[in-house]
């Protein structure tokens, strides 16, 4: 199983967004998607799971089922009007064992009920997540994650306008995942979590900075550079190329 990004280009009304990307990204670890506001980071995360498609080159999850795959997009793309308990969401997350209308059934009802247990919400179960605050929706969307039990976690700013206690408990939950071999890539905005939980860092400007060991790439120079990068980038890139046409 491996995640690979192969010349990726991807554009905005042909003003390119993500622009050549290749490389690889760390298998049963931890990775962080870092960069200037703007840099491209949730285009590069959509495009993987095919929400966007690519002008050119590709992203590719080998091996990965689509089961094997859990994805949590920022929370403002969430409608919450929904009229869905807790309990009821969090059960989505057995999807791939009953299907998009199956039942859940009794065992599976206890086992988002013991996910929510493991996230803090337990007693919020029956509760309406239009109810819920900004960080309690989080824990949930976190513990419909792990009834999924995905192979590859890819979160998009999963910590933004979180509360220092529910940011802790959600990262030591990032934590073990990596300690049980899943690959989990999130774009994330705090020098601090990155260093604390992702080994492995890209470091994106529309285009690779850097890409590897987070000691190694988030570096005095290298951020920098990004912040250089991204500031110039319409005066260094407007149009996308594609083959040699413009896309």
């Amino acid at each position: 199983m491996k995640v690979v990004l192969d010349n990726l280009t991807v554009s905005y009304q042909r003003h390119p967004a993500v622009h050549h990307v290749s490389g690889s990204f760390a298998v049963a670890d931890a990775t962080a998607i870092f960069g200037p506001n703007g840099a491209g980071k949730s285009t590069l995360l959509k495009t993987m799971i095919g929400a966007l498609k690519p002008d050119s080159g590709q992203a590719r999850l080998d091996g990965y089922a689509r089961q094997d795959i859990a994805y949590l997009p920022q929370q403002s793309e969430i409608d919450r009007s929904l009229p869905v308990s807790v309990l009821d969401l969090v059960a989505t997350g057995l999807w791939h064992r009953t299907g998009p209308f199956g039942k859940v059934g009794r065992a599976g009802l206890g086992q988002a009920m013991d996910a929510l247990e493991q996230v803090g919400l337990a007693d919020f179960a029956p509760r309406s997540i239009s109810a819920l605050s900004s960080g309690q929706f989080q824990r949930v969307l976190f513990a419909r994650i792990l009834l999924q039990d995905a192979r590859l976690i890819l979160l998009d700013e999963p910590f933004t306008a979180m509360d220092a206690k529910t940011t802790f408990d959600l990262l030591e939950l990032v934590r073990r995942w990596k300690e049980e071999g899943r690959t989990i890539i999130a774009v994330l905005h705090d020098y601090e979590q990155v260093r604390a939980y992702f080994p492995h860092t890209l470091l994106l400007a529309r285009e690779v900075v850097a890409w590897g060991r987070t000691e190694q790439v988030l570096t005095d120079a290298n951020l920098k550079r990004a912040v250089d990068t991204a500031a110039h980038w319409q005066d260094r890139a407007a149009v996308c190329q594609v083959d040699g046409v413009n896309a």
